[in-house]
C-alpha cells in the first residue's frame, strides 16, 4: 500500500515570521495524521521552516535547485547548499519554472540526478497546458515528460521519486480534473513507469496529483485508485484548509 504523500507548494509567499506562524498554527491540526506532510517554501523560510518543525510529522522542502553543487551561477542554489541545512526535499520542473524560466526536460532530469546525489527526494512536476489537452495530447506529453525526467535513473532511484500530475490549465485557476480524469492519467504515467521500469516499481512510485486541490475536494481526489496524495497550491497557504487536506481521511 502506497502511502499519501501532502506538499504543500507555498511558490513566492511567506515571510520568515509569517512562516513560523504558519508552521506553529498548523502542526497541532496535524499531529495525528499518517499521511507524509511536506511544506515547500521559498529559500529564505528554509532554516526558520525546519527550526519550527523540528519535533512535528512536518518535511520541510524547497521549490527549485541548481543541477551543480558550485559555480558562477549568481543567484542560484544548489542541492548541496540543501541538504547541508536539512532539507529533505525539493520540487524540480514546476510547470512555472518551465513557463518563466527556461526550464527544460532536460535540466529537470540533470537536477533530478543532482537531488538524488545530495541525498534529496524530488517531487517532479509533469502537465499539458488546456490546449494540448484540447488536441487530446494529455497522455502523450506527460509520458514524455516523464520518461524524459527519468532518464539515466536507477530502479531505486525511479522508485524513490515523487510525481506530481499538475494540468497546466488547473494551477491557480480553480478549475480542477474530474478524479476519473486525474486517475487515467496518472494510470497512464504509473504505466509508462512499469514499461520502462517494470511493474514492481511502477506500483511502487508516489504519483501525486496537483492543481486547485482543496478541503472539498481532497477526500474525492485522493481515494481514486493511483492518486497518492496531492503538492497543494494556493490552499496550503492557510493553515485550516491544508489541514483539512491532509485530513481528508480523517
Amino acid at each position: 500500500m502506497r502511502k499519501k504523500v501532502i506538499a504543500g507548494n507555498w511558490k513566492m509567499n511567506m515571510l520568515p515570521n509569517e512562516a513560523i506562524q504558519f508552521i506553529e498554527e498548523f502542526s497541532p491540526l496535524v499531529k495525528e495524521s499518517n499521511n507524509e506532510i511536506i511544506l515547500c517554501m521559498p529559500y529564505t523560510d528554509l532554516f526558520y521552516g525546519l527550526l519550527t518543525a523540528q519535533g512535528t510529522n512536518i518535511k520541510i522542502g524547497a521549490q527549485n535547485m541548481h543541477f551543480e553543487d558550485t559555480g558562477a551561477y549568481t543567484g542560484e542554489i544548489s542541492g548541496k547548499m540543501l541538504k547541508s541545512i536539512g532539507v529533505e526535499y525539493v520540487i524540480i520542473g514546476h510547470s512555472e519554472r518551465r513557463q518563466y524560466f527556461n526550464e527544460t526536460d532536460e535540466t529537470v532530469n540533470k537536477k533530478i540526478k543532482k537531488a538524488f546525489e545530495n541525498e534529496l527526494r524530488p517531487i517532479v512536476c509533469v502537465g499539458e497546458t488546456l490546449e494540448q489537452r484540447e488536441e487530446g495530447k494529455t497522455e502523450e506529453i506527460i509520458t514524455k515528460q516523464t520518461e524524459l525526467a527519468l532518464q539515466g535513473l536507477t530502479n531505486e532511484q525511479v522508485e524513490n521519486t515523487i510525481i506530481a500530475y499538475e494540468p497546466i490549465w488547473a494551477i491557480g485557476t480553480g478549475k480542477t480534473a474530474t478524479s476519473d480524469d486525474a486517475n487515467n492519467s496518472i494510470k497512464a504515467i504509473r504505466s509508462k513507469i512499469s514499461e520502462n521500469y517494470g511493474q514492481n516499481v511502477a506500483q511502487r512510485v508516489i504519483i501525486q496529483y496537483g492543481g486547485s486541490v482543496k478541503g472539498a475536494n481532497a477526500r474525492e481526489l485522493f481515494e481514486m485508485s493511483d492518486i497518492d496524495g496531492g503538492l497543494v497550491g494556493g490552499a496550503s497557504l492557510k493553515p485550516e484548509e491544508f489541514a483539512k487536506i491532509v485530513n481528508y481521511n480523517k
